[in-house]
């Protein structure tokens, strides 16, 4: 399978796209601005228990407090708040990770109440990115994923990739993690490090080590809410976990990140440095790799395959529903049965597709076509399971129901992706219907109030839709003389034929737009 990566960047975001065999399989976007990354350490404040849920809510400076569950404390959460105690004091120099005597763990079935007071100064780790009107979910089981292994501070468990399945290997990667790690750490071993020498290990643990102490020697000079250390980048996060020998080619747009991206992949992985190539082309990178194209005709609410076979995504507060429908692909030699198996395989590998493309989570129900043969529902849901062994996602999928109906979870830990591929009416919204004219001046009104009384701005000029504006200033008693009475301001309309219907805007007296 050839394998590509597509880079492009501009001031606001970088575009990841991940291409197999030419098909776009995942699309990435990260914002500059982005404050709250999963993996992001945080200094937070505990700003209110809340026993009902036995959770927490913790100010780590986002708008909405994040949320914390007692069962994403981890088991060591005592010692952590302990350690980090000192820590914050400036005692940590006193002892060492290594040398630290850890607390009792906390048991599954405890309350929240017994460990995280109100104003207590925690550290955590996002977990999920505000998604919605959700602030950040975290978590205090902090964790490091590296290149090959994954750090846990004060677990002394070692924990081994179920993907690794020779018993000879998984062997010796332990013998090996027991002879080089540290005590009070716990560490998991990662697919990538199977057949890795120990000196690869080594390395990949002593980084992961030092970013835990580099936390540890920042907390005396911090004060809650404030970020102790950065995740790497999504770009980076990416060639990390995904790069492997199946990669043929990263290719990217910017200089600048062509640079860190070449020097990066050099850290981690010397003997693929190569496969970084810069684009200088003249057409855009995404329009020269066709991603572009594959853009418009993947995202939105119907999405076609070249056979004729198309899906419909219906995105609702608690569940995403995709329905199947066969178009005009029908083979007059088969039965109904054996149509409806092909239509459904082929619409099997889309779906797992689509789920990873828009990064979809939480519920997803697959309406698949009708059939009546056990074998061939078997047949369906071996094939789904062997397209979505593809997502990096935790996953989970029910066999067909008698009904056709599939049911997935999927992970979601960042808000899903999308691409505006339609136009919404201006005028209506989308919603096929407009607001009376009585309507739009009632908002006018509300908002002159606000802006003359709360703000207390002059020099207010309204610009509406000339048939607005002529029923504001027409006559002895318009409403323009009634404004004047009431707020003894004078407002100047102003009639704007590019307004359409329902638009109106308020400008200062610099022909600035302070509401609209």
């Amino acid at each position: 399978m050839n394998r590509e990566l597509i880079i492009d960047s501009n001031l606001s975001e970088v575009n990841i796209a991940l291409l197999e065999d030419k098909n776009l399989v995942e699309l990435h976007k990260e914002e500059t601005n982005n404050k709250f990354v999963v993996g992001d350490v945080f200094l937070g404040k505990v700003k209110k228990i809340m026993p009902g849920l036995n959770a927490a809510f913790v100010d780590v400076g986002y708008e909405k407090d994040a949320f914390l569950h007692y069962l994403d404390l981890g088991p060591q959460i005592r010692t952590l708040n302990k350690f980090s105690k000192l820590a914050l004091l400036g005692k940590a120099h006193l002892t060492t990770h290594e040398k630290f005597k850890p607390e009792k763990d906390i048991e599954k079935t405890g309350k929240i109440t017994q460990v995280l007071s109100s104003g207590q100064q925690i550290v955590v780790q996002i977990a999920k990115e505000p998604i919605s009107t959700k602030g950040p979910r975290i978590s205090t089981e902090i964790s490091f994923p590296g290149r090959f292994l994954v750090l846990l501070p004060f677990s002394n468990k070692i924990s081994i990739s179920q993907k690794i399945k020779s018993k000879e290997e998984r062997d010796r990667l332990k013998r090996l993690i027991l002879s080089i790690k540290p005590n009070n750490y716990g560490v998991i071993i990662r697919t990538v490090a199977e057949s890795k020498r120990v000196a690869e290990l080594d390395a990949d643990l002593r980084n992961l080590v030092g970013k835990w102490e580099s936390i540890i020697k920042k907390l005396p000079h911090l004060k809650a809410p404030h970020k102790v250390l950065s995740e790497l980048d999504r770009t980076s996060a990416i060639l990390r976990d995904i790069l492997n020998e199946t990669f043929n080619s990263v290719h990217v747009g910017d200089p600048v990140l062509y640079d860190e991206i070449k020097n990066f992949i050099g850290t981690i992985a010397p003997d693929k440095k190569d496969i970084v190539k810069r684009y200088k082309g003249k057409t855009p990178i995404f329009e020269h790799f066709g991603i572009e194209k594959q853009l418009r005709s993947s995202f939105g609410k119907n999405v076609t395959i070249k056979s004729g076979v198309y899906l419909i995504i219906e995105h609702t507060e608690a569940l995403h529903v995709i329905d199947i429908n066969s178009g005009h692909r029908v083979n007059k030699d088969n039965s109904q049965e054996e149509n409806a198996l092909t239509v459904n395989l082929e619409s099997a590998a889309e779906v797992a597709r689509q789920l990873r493309l828009r990064d979809m989570g939480g519920i997803v129900v697959v309406d698949f076509i009708d059939m009546h043969e056990a074998k061939n529902r078997r047949a369906l849901f071996a094939k789904l399971k062997e397209e979505m062994a593809k997502d990096r996602a935790k996953h989970t999928i029910l066999p067909p129901s008698r009904f056709g109906l599939v049911q997935i979870t999927r992970q979601r830990v960042r808000p899903e992706m999308s691409v505006p591929v339609l136009e919404t009416c201006p005028v209506c919204k989308g919603s096929g219907e407009i607001k009376s004219s009585m309507t739009v001046i009632d908002e006018v009104e509300n908002n002159l109030k606000y802006l003359v009384q709360d703000q207390n701005e002059n020099h207010l000029t309204l610009g509406v839709h000339p048939f607005i504006a002529s029923h504001i200033t027409k006559g002895f008693k318009s409403l323009q003389w009634k404004w004047f009475w009431k707020y003894k301001k004078w407002i100047r309309v102003r009639a704007e034929k590019k307004f359409h219907l329902m638009e109106y805007s308020f400008f200062n007296k610099n022909g600035d737009v302070i509401k609209k």
